[in-house]
């Protein structure tokens, strides 16, 4: 295994005892040199990076021509990530593998997770930011979305999952607390982006208010399951596993 960790974005303490480089995220031409050098012929693509600004970017040559020849599919990240894939696997001979294909068992498990189940209002309410965060989704905006008693309090955009929810704290309606719910997009990539929940969003979650989450089983990763699980059975919020687009309950 070979690791290239981006600079500003990857944890040090995740790479430090493995074989690794860092390359900041503009620098394509060096990550292709070093794949070469390494005889690199599959990728993984995990953790959380940031979409920075075209000025943050500083692309090198080899990623200034990328972003020319992709135009307006680079924009989207899902359209970015999809078009970065072709690239390496038509342009570079290296196979990109999605991580679920790796490591199974990080995907969202079907049914309640933890020792709560959702309600009739909360399955209410699931159901609505399920439809909301595939209507978002299908624009290739985000993944998440928050509502509470029917009403949207936030979707997810560029900001991310934990300052959305810290968003919501100034949002939240009296009464029973709402339903955060992450998805898939309707044209995922498998391969990269899937969406993510950790203890980080348990906590991030309860901070807001809410009373529980729901996820899209096996097309959502959680991050050390059995520390989530733990953490939302701590916080008092249901953790829960879609297994199809919900209903309404009459």
């Amino acid at each position: 295994m070979f690791v290239i960790a981006l600079k500003g974005h990857a944890d040090s303490q995740l790479v430090h005892d493995v074989d690794h480089e860092w390359v900041r995220l503009g620098a394509g031409g060096t990550t292709l040199d070093i794949l070469r050098r390494e005889a690199v012929s599959e990728i993984v693509m995990a953790g959380a990076v940031r979409r920075p600004s075209l000025g943050e970017l500083r692309p090198d040559l080899w990623t200034a021509g990328f972003l020319a020849r992709n135009g307006a599919a680079a924009f989207g990240d899902d359209g970015l990530l999809r078009a970065i894939i072709h690239e390496l696997e038509t342009r570079h001979a290296v196979r990109v593998v999605g991580i679920d294909d790796v490591l199974p068992e990080v995907l969202a498990p079907a049914g309640c997770l933890g020792r709560l189940a959702p309600d009739q209002l909360a399955q209410a309410d699931i159901a609505r930011a399920f439809s909301v965060a595939r209507g978002i989704g299908a624009l290739d905006i985000g993944q998440g979305a928050v509502v509470q008693q029917g009403i949207v309090l936030a979707v997810e955009a560029v900001e991310g999952t934990d300052a959305m929810l810290a968003r919501c704290r100034d949002l939240a309606r009296p009464g029973p607390g709402g339903v955060l719910v992450k998805v898939s997009k309707p044209a995922q990539d498998r391969r990269a982006d899937l969406p993510t929940i950790g203890a980080e969003t348990v906590r991030a979650a309860a901070a807001a208010g809410l009373r529980g989450i729901a996820v899209e089983a096996g097309s959502v990763i959680i991050v050390n399951q059995s520390e989530t699980v733990d953490a939302a059975d701590a916080a008092h919020l249901f953790l829960f596993g879609l297994t199809t687009p919900p209903d309404t309950p009459s």
